[in-house]
């Protein structure tokens, strides 16, 4: 029977609407959420990190996208408040269907908001925030899968540094601990204070202070009364600055250790000649060591129209997250989470980031990209971060890689 010449205006109609449908489908973006605080005491991290991450995005697109789809960023502020961060999570899961989430600068704001991508099985790259609990949250055997990862130095490698750089390699005696209230900050106290007990020995002053302070003078007596040689530090950029100019009203100075956001500008630029001298682990310095660092730093220079990045640390792992999602995606040929998060836990290919080039980053028991091995000593000098030892950025040192599984 042959078919009527409607029935075939019909078939074709249907096909060439199928076919729109499936080019529509293959054309749509990928939509990955981006959330960090743009605004606020820790927004120069947010903002560098967000910076990071649409570079590289930019990037990919124009080679072509993953999927032959666009990645597109859905930026929510956080403004480094728990209850916001939760609501952001809930939002971007459910209302803008994003297939993964990057950022979280702040460790409370990571943990509050964490456990909704989980449920959900969508995978979350942290590329800021360095609590020590994050990655393993939802690690074995509390969960069957963990869709949590990280592409910063967690509290347990910074605080094991910190140590080991004033105790053993300076030779300090008497350490004094001073750290913010949060979640970072007390979560960091107890790193360091295990890692000082490991060397037998205990912070001679423990201080604590909260977001926002701007006298440091009760906590700084304190740590002076008691004999203190160094200071070690666990808090933000506007903080701390406050610790080093409270330093210098007491005309006491001894020198500052601490976590990474010694590097901040909101630490560099309030601090100004008395953060001088303050040293920091660092995963990315803003030198061009090595023709990926190059390209990065000039093509944020040329898109954001600054010298030096806010903070260069988290620029750097933001950007890379991004790197290490899209070739996860790829390797997966699909955007579903489960797939994502198993072939993150498998990458097959080489991913050449500005932090370090990422080889099996991760595994289904190891969620953390950075080792131990990978951060370096900086030090504020002139208003900026430089290397600390100079051995430890040059010649083979200037790209250190994780070890392999």
């Amino acid at each position: 029977m042959r078919p009527n010449r409607r029935n075939l205006l019909l078939a074709a109609a249907l096909s060439a609407g199928l076919s729109f449908g499936f080019r529509a489908e293959a054309q749509a973006p990928i939509k990955i959420g981006l959330t960090g605080p743009f605004t606020g005491g820790s927004s120069s991290m947010g903002v560098s990190m967000r910076d990071g991450v649409k570079l590289a995005i930019a990037e990919i697109n124009k080679a072509g996208g993953v999927l032959g789809r666009p990645l597109v960023a859905v930026e929510r502020d956080d403004e480094a408040r728990n209850e916001v961060g939760v609501q952001i999570a809930q939002e971007l899961i459910n209302k803008e269907r994003v297939v993964a989430t990057l950022g979280f600068i702040n460790t409370g704001v990571a943990l509050a908001s964490q456990r909704f991508y989980q449920e959900a099985e969508i995978p979350v790259i942290n590329n800021v925030a360095t609590g020590t609990v994050i990655a393993q949250q939802f690690a074995a055997p509390k969960e069957k899968t963990n869709y949590v990862f990280r592409t910063a130095a967690n509290d347990i490698i910074q605080s094991g540094m910190i140590v080991e750089e004033a105790v053993t390699r300076r030779g300090f005696k008497k350490p004094a601990i001073l750290a913010d209230s949060t979640n970072y900050g007390q979560l960091g106290r107890e790193d360091l204070e295990r890692a000082l007990a490991a060397k037998g020995m205990k912070a001679v002053a423990t201080e604590k202070f909260n977001i926002k302070d701007t006298d440091m003078t009760a906590q700084l007596l304190r740590a002076k009364e008691a004999g203190a040689d160094v200071i070690l530090t666990y808090g933000i950029g506007p903080e701390l600055a406050q610790i080093a100019n409270g330093q210098a009203k007491l005309g006491w100075k001894v020198p500052l250790v601490g976590s990474w956001t010694l590097s901040m500008s909101s630490f560099i630029d309030t601090a100004g000649p008395n953060g001088d001298g303050a040293v920091m682990p660092q995963t990315f310095i803003q030198l061009p060591n090595t023709p990926k660092r190059r390209a990065f730093i000039e093509a944020y220079q040329a898109a954001y129209k600054v010298e030096r990045m806010p903070s260069p640390v988290s620029a750097a792992q933001g950007y890379d997250s991004v790197l290490l999602l899209a070739a996860a995606i790829k390797q997966a040929g699909s955007t579903d989470g489960a797939k994502v998060r198993a072939a993150l836990e498998d990458l097959k290919e080489r991913v050449d980031g500005v932090v370090t080039v990422y080889d099996r980053p991760f595994t289904a028991a190891d969620h953390e990209a950075i080792s131990g091995n990978i951060p370096v000593f900086g030090v504020v000098r002139d208003g900026r971060v430089v290397p600390a030892h100079e051995e430890d950025v040059a010649g083979e040192n200037a790209m250190r890689v994780k070890p392999r599984a």
